[in-house]
């Protein structure tokens, strides 16, 4: 129905394009391991997420890949000093299925491979002063194993046992008596001694044990995972006080219906574009699903500070469609979820109304200042937000989130 001019002219332009835009070996190299990696996950999804996990999975965090693994089906097996490695394993559940996958000790912060290795090597423990004289760790990483749930197996440890069981927090007095009784320190070459009497140490104090959410607070301090609960199952309640959308509700959204989403950041980036306005794609996870969206330059003004510093997020936008299953958000505004969630607690909805007006009429509400944009001999435009980030190794503590390369978060 088109003239041949026009057929012409455009094929001219795709085929200019095709000559630089995507190279064909480079769709074929992401082509057959995408397929395979499908197939993989299709029938032997346990050993698929237990490869990803132990090698870099990408853009996305560990926590993001855990949790999809939790809606294949795949049942989360904590850490467990006698039955962790330095990778991440299938292991049978009790149904004899191959579908549990087991924590890998490398996930323990400040751990190394050597004492990963002398954690394997010794395998099994029967006590905390037994796991202490063998294996030969650190008391930073023993304490850590026994918050992140290293012992709860050896020790009987579950959050619906009784008061009178023994808990992690009597487990981290007795590191401390062990470490006391050791003179403090033991030189690594230094053959471990018979420590005398430890195993007989009363450890039961009648201490309270981690509640469910102290639990996932360590894992993500420890592993930087929440294994045992998804850390929105804590917020719950205020989503569905709050009518939040979930991930798993936009393919019944409306165009331009305006929707609240939550949950824990996945990803921020900034790519750089022609025209030199910042544009922030984030991605959340809500446990049933991730979720993005998108801030244009006349959205960001008091919020971008909240979406690159912020790790639980609360954000307001608009639903555009553009087919059967194609759903995006145009975002509007953004909030730290935990400050809703505070607010809620003392005042409920109300409450949260007024955590949110402040920003959305209040004097911060100011549009953001232009910038300075580079101009390149080709003609380009580059962002001003791109390349901020200092020259170096980033040395601060470990993020669980990805930021893109221009990101300021």
């Amino acid at each position: 129905g088109y003239d041949l001019v026009i057929v012409e002219r455009v094929w001219e332009v795709l085929r200019a394009f095709a000559s630089f835009g995507f190279c064909k070996a480079h769709a074929a190299a992401f082509a057959l391991p995408t397929y395979q990696s499908a197939w993989l996950k299709t029938h032997y999804p346990a050993a698929f997420y237990a490869g990803v996990l132990t090698h870099d999975p990408g853009m996305y965090p560990k926590r993001l890949i855990l949790d999809d693994a939790r809606v294949m089906g795949i049942e989360i097996l904590g850490l467990d000093v006698n039955h962790s490695h330095a990778t991440y394993r299938v292991e049978s559940t009790q149904a004899g299925e191959p579908r549990g996958l087991r924590l890998s000790l490398a996930e323990v912060k400040g751990i190394s491979e050597a004492e990963v290795e002398q954690i394997v090597g010794a395998q099994p423990y029967v006590s905390l002063p037994d796991f202490w004289q063998r294996a030969r760790v650190s008391r930073p990483v023993v304490e850590r194993l026994v918050l992140a749930g290293g012992f709860d197996s050896v020790y009987g440890i579950s959050s619906t046992a009784s008061r009178r069981r023994v808990t992690r927090r009597d487990l981290l007095l007795q590191v401390a008596d062990l470490d006391r009784l050791r003179g403090g320190r033991q030189a690594v070459d230094q053959l471990a001694f018979d420590i005398g009497g430890a195993e007989d140490i009363p450890i039961s104090t009648g201490l309270a044990d981690l509640s469910a959410a102290e639990r996932v607070r360590a894992e993500l301090d420890v592993l930087g995972l929440d294994a045992s609960h998804h850390l929105m199952e804590f917020y719950a309640p205020i989503m569905r006080d709050l009518d939040i959308t979930r991930s798993s509700q936009l393919l019944s959204c409306r165009s331009e219906q305006e929707i609240w989403i939550a949950g824990v950041k996945v990803a921020v980036q900034t790519p750089p574009v022609r025209s030199g306005r910042r544009v922030i794609f984030v991605t959340l996870d809500d446990s049933t699903g991730p979720i993005d969206a998108t801030f244009f330059d006349d959205a960001q003004g008091p919020y971008a500070s909240t979406i690159f510093h912020s790790w639980l997020l609360l954000i307001r936008g608009h639903v555009r469609r553009t087919g059967p299953r194609g759903v995006s958000i145009r975002a509007t505004g953004c909030w730290e979820l935990s400050g809703a969630h505070s607010a809620w607690q003392s005042g409920g909805i109300t409450a949260v109304e007024s955590y949110i007006r402040p920003q959305v009429d209040g004097p911060t509400a100011e549009a953001p200042r232009s910038r300075r944009v580079l101009l390149h001999a080709s003609g380009f435009k580059q962002s001003p937000y791109a390349d901020i980030r200092p020259a170096g190794d980033d040395t601060r503590a470990r993020r669980l989130w990805h930021a893109s390369p221009g990101s300021s978060g």
